[in-house]
């Protein structure tokens, strides 16, 4: 007899529907064809334990079975349920004419359990897509599922619960998720405030700014003085989320397998900051069936790249087209997938190796020309990608004693929500570009005019300061973005005098 059931794999970060069709028939033997991976195959073993421990049997039969289309590579144990209910239903031990009425997914334990699965959330996208009447799959990720609209979502423990279903699926209720409410409950719930720094407002002042504009920031300082504590409460003032980015951030940690069983949607922004040892693969994303790298969980938040020279300086090439695209492309020999990658990155270094170079208080040890060396561990490409330089020196007791309390977070928020929305308005026939640190040369020319006072202070300031070339373009964009937060139409003396001292590492003086 032969059955078809419904499963589906992952491309990208988009689903792909896969037919499982199972005969079985006279005779003895095991064939599973339509290029599954070692796990797939495996699903043999786990599927007859299962059975057998779950009351039922094994056909000692022909089982063929053919997973469709059969040129796409067919990875992960999440088809051992769609196997072994196929088995089931062509070998007659079970009822279920509606079984090709669902899409059925989930790793089977021994035991009959079901284990949780990666990409529920892009799966069941597809599934209302193609009008099946419901999604079974493992109860871990049924909240994941259940956040889609018009679907079905079944949340199971075990395979007796999916054949029992299919018996009385009256008796079963889907999991229900209130998508809008979910998302909103959650959208200020940061761990970290800008309240808790003592001090550092000049560092607070520039990480206004970056999040204003979305430009990218690195600190530069000694250790000790606060970079990523700083850092860490970037995502904290940052626009919230909206449903659409919401969305499409949970579907990135869902096929990477990043979700909780608690959590249904992201609903504040990614905050990642991976360990300087990290991969290429690790960081832009890869492996032999290609997976999301942290650039991609970063994906609409922060990308935190602590002591950023002793990153291998292969790996941060690698980042250089993805910041300009905000997309990134995996090739391999049979499979080509895209992820999306719209991050702010922001970057964290001593300024030498021995961290006290432009100390106020401690001599720095390093030999004559060892800072330059240990600054040009960066390209300049990279550095050219990053608009605001700030060094950040340590706190001072009298500061650190003070009982006064920072500004919070929300109060900051509101300003860069402002700020951003005059961006949205100016940018609104631009496809593709959102603020400012997207602008192209052109619209740079066209939207950051100064008067004649402001670009004879920026003259100057280039002269006076041996800023280099590329800093001009990367002071008009800063200074565009202060002048969004002062609500000013035009770009200011004051403001361009601001977007300057933003530029220390542009200073061809710095570490000579």
């Amino acid at each position: 007899m032969l059955v078809k059931t419904y499963g589906s794999t992952l491309l990208g970060i988009d689903a792909l529907i896969i037919t499982v069709e199972v005969n079985v028939a006279s005779g003895t033997g095991f064939y599973l064809v339509g290029l599954p991976d070692n796990a797939v195959k495996e699903s043999q073993q786990r599927i007859w334990t299962a059975l057998k421990n779950s009351g039922y049997r094994w056909p000692g039969m022909n089982i063929t079975i053919n997973m469709a289309p059969a040129d796409i590579k067919k990875e992960g144990s999440a088809y051992d349920l769609t196997i072994a209910m196929g088995i089931l239903a062509a070998s007659n031990q079970i009822e279920a004419d509606a079984i090709g009425d669902y899409l059925i997914m989930g790793e089977l334990s021994l035991d009959g359990s079901l284990q949780p699965m990666k990409g529920a959330l892009p799966i069941a996208i597809e599934a209302r897509k193609h009008d099946y009447k419901g999604f079974i799959l493992p109860k871990q990720n049924a909240r994941e599922a259940a956040i889609v609209n018009d679907l079905k979502v079944y949340g199971m423990e075990n395979i007796s619960e999916v054949i029992r279903f299919f018996e009385a699926p009256e008796a079963f209720e889907p999991v229900e998720v209130n998508t809008r409410e979910e998302f909103y409950a959650n959208l200020s719930e940061y761990e970290f405030d800008f309240a808790d720094v003592k001090g550092q407002e000049n560092i607070k002042r520039a990480l206004e700014i970056a999040a204003a504009g979305g430009h990218n920031a690195i600190l530069i300082g000694p250790p000790g003085a606060g970079k990523t504590m700083l850092a860490k409460r970037l995502p904290s003032i940052l626009p919230p989320l909206n449903l659409h980015e919401a969305l499409e951030t949970t579907k990135i940690h869902s096929v990477a397998g990043k979700l909780s069983k608690e959590t249904s949607l992201v609903s504040i922004r990614p905050f990642r900051s991976p360990h300087h040892t990290i991969s290429d693969a690790g960081l832009v994303g890869g492996g032999t069936y290609p997976n999301p790298g942290e650039i991609s969980l970063a994906h609409n938040g922060v990308l935190f790249l602590d002591e950023l020279p002793e990153f291998k300086r292969t790996v941060l090439e690698v980042m250089r087209q993805p910041m300009e695209e905000r997309i990134v492309t995996i090739s391999r020999a049979k499979i080509s997938v895209e992820y999306p990658a719209s991050f702010m990155l922001v970057a964290a270094m001593n300024p030498c190796p021995c961290g006290y170079y432009n100390h106020p208080e401690k001599e720095c040890s390093c030999a004559p020309g060892i800072v330059q060396r240990y600054l040009n561990k960066i390209s300049g490409p990279l550095l050219d990608r990053i608009d605001i330089h700030v060094e950040v020196v340590p706190v001072p007791f009298r500061e650190l004693s003070e009982e006064r309390v920072g500004e919070k977070s929300d109060v900051v928020r509101k300003r860069v929500i402002a700020a951003r929305k005059i961006q949205e308005e100016r940018f609104k026939e631009s496809k593709g570009i959102y603020s400012n640190a997207q602008m192209s040369s052109k619209q740079l020319r066209q939207i950051c005019r100064l008067d004649e006072m402001g670009a004879t202070l920026l003259k100057n300031a280039m002269e006076k300061l041996s800023l280099s070339a590329r800093a001009y373009d990367r002071i008009l964009k800063v200074a565009r973005t202060i002048a969004d937060l002062d609500a000013s139409e035009h770009i200011l003396p004051e403001h361009i005098a601001e977007a300057i001292q933003y530029r220390s590492l542009d200073r061809e003086t710095w570490g000579v």
